[in-house]
């Protein structure tokens, strides 16, 4: 795979959108020396990136609509030592263990026009990470969109973003969560209605305490 890789390379040439260094469509170096999220956020969100610096938006852009799947592994190395070092903690003084890792999820339009979950990609990329620490199990068909919404980024009022996403998750084999804590993986949070909403019907369904990370902010 490393070989192929290489070859593809060479024929179709990969650059950082931030520094132009060969071999990463966002190199590693840029991302983590990227702006954090510094808007407020909910306490139990916890967001990496400043979504207004352009590499960050560009690159998320790219992972989302033009299918550069590679942007899944370089994001999940950064969000994996986020999550790793809130676990540290919350293992010892909340007793948050036995963790299961859900993606937020695309409606099944959506995810018929995309071909994929870029935050499901994201999610994969994190399981390979932890595979020999085991801090988390994925669950990818847990949380299911039932209802198509606008898109939330062109909703500006806090209370309309809310009232768009009203009863659009469903929660499938509810008994896989109850008393179970839970992390929510997304791309991106704007007002954290998405999460919200998502962690409203999970905790609905027995979940025991529910955090979450993303990308950017």
């Amino acid at each position: 795979m490393y070989f192929l890789d290489t070859i593809l390379n060479v024929i179709f040439p990969v650059n950082c959108i931030s520094c132009g260094e060969n071999g990463s469509d966002l190199c590693i170096k840029c991302l983590s020396g990227s702006p954090s999220a510094l808007r407020e956020s909910a306490s139990w969100i916890f967001p990496l990136f400043d979504y207004r610096h352009p590499p960050i938006k560009k690159s998320i852009w790219l992972l989302k609509y033009k299918g550069k799947e590679r942007l899944a592994s370089i994001f999940a190395e950064v969000l994996y030592d986020k999550i790793i070092e809130e676990l540290s903690d919350l293992s010892v003084f909340r007793n948050f263990n036995d963790v299961i890792l859900i993606p937020i999820p695309l409606s099944q339009k959506r995810y018929r026009e995309r071909g994929y979950n870029q935050t499901e990609l994201i999610c994969q990329k994190l399981m390979k990470l932890d595979e020999k620490r085991n801090n988390f199990k994925l669950e990818k068909n847990i949380l299911i969109k039932i209802k198509e919404t606008e898109h939330q980024a062109r909703i500006k009022d806090k209370g309309a973003r809310l009232k768009n996403l009203s009863d659009s998750f469903f929660v499938k084999n509810p008994e896989l969560i109850k008393n179970r804590n839970l992390i929510l993986i997304d791309d991106v949070t704007t007002t954290g209605a998405t999460l919200t909403e998502a962690k409203k019907i999970l905790k609905q369904s027995g979940a025991r305490k529910i955090i979450a990370f993303t990308v950017a902010h």
